[in-house]
This record gives structure tokens, C-alpha cells and sequence, in this order.
């Protein structure tokens, strides 16, 4: 197959870069092992504004921004998006897209219409999908995504590997102990429940996300109203340590010295850094909302994210206990065996070759 993939956001200043984390990480890794597992097929990486070549057998669009025109309204050649989640519409109070985004939205769902394929990262963000657009069901095709393989446990324990955790705690003056969170500040992460309940539990917290540390953000804007709560809540708080962006390395290295993941959010289209700290030997709390749940399995321990009670309590449970502690450790280690980016491409080439007619069924 002769396949074009659109890496805009890759690129330069594009207006829907998204290099450290989501999309960004989504294309950097499906096209490095498109390339590694699937080498028998040609790859035209392109950016828009850039002219396709005519014996393309597709176009794929792995990246979807419902109040942005993303995708082309009419297409000659057979094309397929991925939709990572249509969170703005599930709650529309918190995500205005004001008059412009609404009518581009208009737009962006007759491009949906008209594309052969749609991609998505789990059945929650599949049901959105058909509820929010009307697309029929076998239309969308769910596949997964995985944790780079960087993210590891570390079993070594030479003075090498001690010395290189200790001068990361020295670092980033990071306690013996403590409750890590990794990512955005929208309003469906829950931050500000999150730092309320450490606080309760009187527990170390530690975040990291590139969001956390924006100095020009304007907090009157619906999407950024957390991130003015988050300031307000750990103004002068010494038990809470904002990181900022860190390298992948040291991502790593992060989930390995934690106590405990927490990721309480009220929404997730999929939660990778559910399955990145399963990997790194971390456990997890979090809760039985969007596709949560469906990722993380029986591997984790679920609390009611609305209920600052009942996070707090769940953090202590699993930050005090280490036998809860181990048991969630082999569980999730377990569980993230079922995550991999060889089955990730495999099945969207499998997507590939039914849309452009190689295959005459679509099956895994």
C-alpha cells in the first residue's frame, strides 16, 4: 500500500502542536512503528498545504480538533481520521467553542461524514462518536493505544541505578514519598479535587505537565478555569511540587520513585498515563469514568471522583498499605501486557488495507 499521513502538528508553529503530550505523542509513535513493524509499505509523510501524490491509496489524518478545520470537506482520495475523544461535547459547559468553533464543529462533522474510516482510542470515545455525530457503528474502528516501551520498572538495583534515582530526587527535591499526577489542567482532570484531597490526607504531591508551569495563560477562558483554582490551592503549600515538562527519561524515572499514580479525572477519551505507570511498577487510583475503567481493568483502585472524601480516602488506603501496593503493582504489570504498539499498528493497518480494498473484511 502507498499511504499519506498528515503530521501537521509535528511541525514548526503549527496551531494544533501538541509535541509533549497527545497527539504529538500518537504520531511520533505510530509513525515510527508503521515503520519498524509494517516496512513493506510506502509512507508519505505530508503537512498541510503540501500537495499529495496521485497514486496514494490513502490518507490518514491521525489527529482530530472538533472547533478547528482538521480535516478537508471533500476528499478524491479514500481517507481516515483518528478521533482520540469528542470530550468538548460531553460536557459543553466546561469546553465552550464559541460561535466560530460551533460553526467549524458544523463543518468538521460533514468531513467526519464523508471520511472512509474513523479511528478511535476506546469503546467510551466510540460511543461519543455515534452520539454527538450519528455516525453508524461500523464505521469506527477501536484500537488502543500503548506506552512508549521506554517506560519500564526498574529491577536493578546496583549503586548505578541508585545513584541516578537519588541525584533525581536531588534534582527535583522530590520527598521520600508522595502521590504523583502526570498531565493537563482541564476540567475533566479534576485537579483541584485531587490537591484537596492530598491536602486532607496530609500527603505529598507531585505533578508533572508542561500545562502546570504556563506563565501567559488566560484564565478567563472556560477551558482554563481549573488552572486558576490549581494556583489558588497550592499557593505557599510545600507538601505540593509542580515539575513542569521532563523528558521522557526522566518520566520514567518518575513513576518509578512514586508512591502512588493518582488520575481521578471525571472524563478520559483513553488515560495513557494510567498504563505508563503500570508499566513503571507504579499503582494506580483512579476512577470508573469514560474509557478509565475499560483501560485499566481490575489493575487499579477505583474512587468516586466527585467526592473529595472518597479520593482522599483511597490515597491514604493505597499510600499507607503496602500489601495494597504490591497487589496493584502485579496486577497492572499484568494488565499493560495487553498494550503494545505492534498491536496498535497491526490493527490500524488492518484499518489500511480494508478501507483502500486490500482486504475484502475488517477483522483483527
Amino acid at each position: 500500500m502507498n499511504i499519506a499521513i498528515d503530521i501537521s502538528p509535528l511541525t514548526g508553529n503549527h496551531s494544533l502542536q501538541h509535541r509533549v503530550r497527545g497527539s504529538g505523542y500518537y504520531l511520533e509513535n505510530l509513525k515510527t512503528s508503521l515503520l519498524q513493524y509494517y516496512p513493506q509499505h510506502k509512507y508519505t509523510f505530508f503537512t498541510r498545504g503540501q500537495k499529495i501524490p496521485k497514486n496514494i491509496d490513502l490518507v490518514h489524518y491521525p489527529y482530530f480538533e472538533p472547533f478547528f478545520l482538521t480535516l478537508p470537506l471533500f476528499s478524491k482520495v479514500r481517507t481516515i481520521v483518528t478521533v482520540h475523544d469528542l470530550i468538548p461535547f460531553v460536557f459543553p459547559r466546561h469546553f465552550s467553542g464559541g460561535l466560530k468553533g460551533n460553526i467549524k464543529w458544523q463543518i468538521q462533522k460533514v468531513s467526519l461524514k464523508n471520511t472512509n474510516a474513523i479511528i478511535t482510542d476506546s469503546e467510551s470515545s466510540k460511543q461519543d462518536i455515534i452520539r454527538f455525530t450519528g455516525i453508524k457503528n461500523s464505521k469506527i474502528h477501536v484500537i488502543y493505544l500503548a506506552p512508549g516501551e521506554g517506560f519500564t520498572r526498574f529491577k536493578d538495583t546496583s549503586n548505578k541505578i541508585r545513584m541516578k534515582t537519588q541525584h533525581f530526587r536531588k534534582k527535583y527535591k522530590l520527598p521520600d514519598k508522595f502521590v504523583l499526577y502526570v498531565g493537563d489542567v482541564t476540567w475533566n482532570k479534576n485537579l483541584p479535587r485531587l490537591i484537596e484531597s492530598v491536602k486532607k490526607a496530609n500527603i505529598p504531591l507531585v505533578m508533572a505537565g508542561k500545562a502546570l508551569i504556563e506563565k501567559n495563560v488566560d484564565l478567563s477562558n472556560p477551558w482554563n478555569k481549573d488552572f486558576a483554582k490549581v494556583l489558588d490551592l497550592i499557593e505557599r503549600d510545600n507538601n505540593i511540587i509542580r515539575m513542569g515538562f521532563i523528558s521522557s527519561e526522566e518520566l520514567v524515572m518518575l513513576y518509578n520513585v512514586a508512591t502512588v499514580f493518582a488520575m481521578p479525572s471525571l472524563y478520559e477519551g483513553f488515560g495513557l498515563p494510567v498504563l505508563e505507570a503500570m508499566s513503571s511498577g507504579c499503582p494506580v487510583v483512579t476512577a470508573r469514568t469514560g474509557s478509565l475503567q475499560e483501560i485499566a481493568g481490575e489493575s487499579a483502585f477505583y474512587v468516586d471522583p466527585y467526592d473529595i472524601d472518597s479520593i482522599s480516602d483511597g490515597l491514604k488506603k493505597v499510600f499507607f498499605d503496602q500489601s495494597v501496593q504490591k497487589e496493584l503493582i502485579e496486577k497492572g504489570l499484568k494488565q499493560v501486557k495487553k498494550f503494545t504498539w505492534e498491536k496498535t499498528v497491526r490493527e490500524t493497518i488492518n484499518v489500511y488495507r480494508y478501507v483502500s480494498g486490500f482486504a475484502k473484511a475488517y477483522n483483527f
